[in-house]
């Protein structure tokens, strides 16, 4: 923190006042709290419902532990070093800052690896099986968790070149800043906040044009409906009876035909779906950009089955407004991500480059401790941006709540 390398050896960098060590302390405490209960509810639901057992949900219990781990060890490791300990303990100090490192950049990275999935499933969903296998998605969970200790570890790597006189376990006298500017923020936090702004955005994008399609081909499959219906009443009733038979065979069959090939399409995406799982929080809209196959809502399927459109006889401008309000519920909850991961990540960072850049810079100690728990509160935020938004964990969190009470009340 506000540390110059001559105040490390002699005594404690900086003053606490003991109404602002209690203050951190307890919110430190609370946020810790905070992220084991959330984070160990979301392994709970996986664990007790089979049907999240997908490739997506996966990824999510990979992020939860990371998240669990940053409130089990991160952030006692984060308060006993803020508070200087331990004294005279170089490798031990290393070791504990290091930790903290590893556990809060394998969640960044989990968060990288959760968008990155999300994105496999939605813009290449029928090649996702294939790229996403049950073997795959382990190796990207190892090589997440690896990248993550490797990058956390580099301080623990070069210990005989920190300063031997720190007699207090103080970040900004064991850590180098050059280190933590150049490497771990540039590389291991701008890269994958650039990457998710990217996936984000060209999944935001691509369902705002699939939204655009869906309303198109239910306005010409409403209009071919009404111009069949209108066509009806003029024919021409002096036509002979085996004619008028002849015809209405001919459509009798097209119907059928029409009926068999919406079935087999809407038997398509529901396969689609069930091996997919869960593939962004949406609420009510499942995407695929497959052209061929176009699914929107539980009750629709592709452009050319004009039956199954969910909400028939509505006018144009109330399916208008519905899109319009799809669209803005799917921005606001990817804006929601990219915005509190940076809220929590970027104050921190900006301190220690300031504290690299301008050593002269005083910055205070409550602003510092300020962006210290922002960092940790974000693994307290994730469970509810990423799982509790989705219905499926909800109604799996509600029986287990049931399940319990009804025990309990037995019990007694």
């Amino acid at each position: 923190m506000n540390a110059t390398p001559g105040s490390c050896s002699a005594e404690m960098p900086y003053g606490f006042l003991p109404r602002l060590k209690g203050l951190y302390i307890a919110t430190e405490l609370i946020i810790a709290m905070l992220a084991i209960i959330g984070n160990f509810l979301v392994c709970l639901a996986v664990s007790w419902n089979k049907k999240l057992h997908t490739n997506t949900n996966y990824f999510l219990v990979s992020l939860a532990v990371a998240d669990t781990l940053v409130g089990l060890v991160a952030i006692p490791c984060a308060v006993l070093t803020d508070l200087g300990h331990p004294h005279h303990n170089l490798p031990l100090c290393l070791v504990m800052l290091s930790i903290l490192m590893v556990l809060t950049q394998s969640s960044i990275l989990s968060q990288l690896a959760v968008a990155a999935e999300r994105y496999m499933a939605i813009i290449l969903p029928f090649q996702y099986q294939r790229v996403m296998s049950p073997r795959n998605a382990q190796l990207a969970l190892l090589l997440t968790w690896g990248l993550g200790a490797i990058s956390g570890s580099v301080p623990l790597m070069d210990w005989r070149r920190q300063q031997a006189g720190s007699s207090y376990c103080v970040f900004t006298c064991v850590v180098n800043m050059s280190y933590m500017v150049y490497f771990n923020f540039f590389c291991c936090l701008l890269v994958p906040l650039l990457a998710m702004f990217i996936i984000y955005g060209h999944i935001f994008l691509t369902i705002r044009r699939q939204l655009k399609r869906i309303a198109v081909a239910r306005g010409s499959s409403e209009n071919t409906r009404t111009a069949g219906s209108g066509s009806t009443g003029t024919e021409d009733s002096g036509s002979s009876a085996a004619w008028g038979h002849d015809t209405g065979n001919r459509f009798s069959r097209q119907a059928k035909e029409k009926a068999g090939k919406c079935k087999t399409e809407v038997r398509a995406v529901e396969e689609v779906q069930s091996s997919v799982g869960s593939l962004i929080d949406t609420e009510t809209t499942a995407v695929f950009t497959n052209p061929g196959l176009r699914s929107a809502s539980s009750g629709s399927s592709s452009s050319s089955c004009g039956a199954a459109d969910p909400r028939p006889g509505e006018p144009n401008e109330v399916r208008s407004g519905l899109r319009s309000r799809q669209e803005v519920r799917k921005a606001t909850s990817l804006f929601l991500v990219l915005f509190l991961f940076c809220v929590c990540w970027m104050p921190i960072h900006i301190i220690n480059c300031v504290l690299l850049l301008c050593p002269q810079c005083r910055v205070p100690m409550s602003l510092t401790l300020a962006a210290v728990l922002l960092s940790h509160a974000n693994s307290a935020l994730n469970p509810i941006l990423y799982a509790y938004r989705m219905r499926s964990f909800r109604h799996t969190l509600i029986r287990i709540w049931r399940a319990l009470r009804s025990f309990r009340l037995k019990r007694q």
